[in-house]
């Protein structure tokens, strides 16, 4: 008999209905450190298959074990904290500021580099002239849309000069595995500092600890200085 017209199938339904309606409130409870504990499972397996699969000599890392998938037509980074002017840039506003290029190597902390490679964005002295961050800002929180993906640069390491925010590489748009629409790039530093899929940047007064700090990397990454290297 079809449940529909089955008196017994019909308050089964609706008890399951409600049991199920429960368990999804009750997953905003449990989510989040739920991500906490198996994102650096979920590192692992990605790692392990980026270092099988490398792609153009890449690879691609994820904390999650999923991209994030944003699409550019509507994707807004959000830059405020301690500023005067918060703002929201599409990705025609960031075009629209004066374009910053490089060739630069990208350096892994894990001991592969890529040579080469070509980069296109803004400078983050720019993109900060358009918010006009206070005298009392000192670090740049970089958070990711793949959660709990966030890093942190002091304001001088963000004003160094081959720091930029980029949304180009190699001539093309930024990729989806590069961290489209847009990223952190800091060339001086390993590439855990290079936060991608960018959805905000925030002005604070002292420089927090990012993700990867939090499992014991150094906060200073500089390239051949750091996490036991030199």
């Amino acid at each position: 008999m079809d449940d529909a017209t089955d008196p017994e199938a019909r308050p089964y339904g609706r008890r399951a209905f409600l049991g199920l309606l429960a368990g999804g409130l009750t997953a905003f409870a449990w989510a989040g450190p739920a991500s906490r504990v198996l994102s650096p499972i979920t590192s692992s397996f990605s790692q392990l298959g980026a270092n099988l699969l490398p792609l153009g000599g890449w690879r691609i890392y994820t904390i999650t074990g999923v991209m994030p998938d944003i699409d550019a037509a509507r994707w807004r980074l959000r830059v405020d904290g301690l500023v005067e002017r918060p703002a929201s840039f599409s990705l025609a506003d960031l075009r629209a500021l004066p374009r910053a290029e490089q060739v630069s190597t990208f350096h892994c902390v894990t001991g592969w580099t890529v040579k080469g490679v070509h980069w296109s964005g803004v400078r983050f002295a720019d993109l900060l002239a358009a918010v006009q961050p206070l005298s009392t800002a000192r670090a740049l929180r970089f958070v990711s849309a793949e959660k709990p993906y966030e890093d942190s640069l002091t304001l001088g390491q963000a004003l160094a000069p081959d720091a930029m925010l980029a949304f180009g590489m190699d001539r093309a748009p930024l990729s989806r595995p590069h961290g489209a629409p847009a990223r952190v790039v800091i060339p001086q530093m390993y590439g855990y500092k290079g936060v991608k899929w960018l959805e905000r940047i925030e002005l604070v007064d002292a420089q927090p600890e990012g993700y990867w700090e939090g499992l014991g990397y150094d906060q200073n990454a500089w390239v051949g200085h750091s996490n036991g290297h030199g």
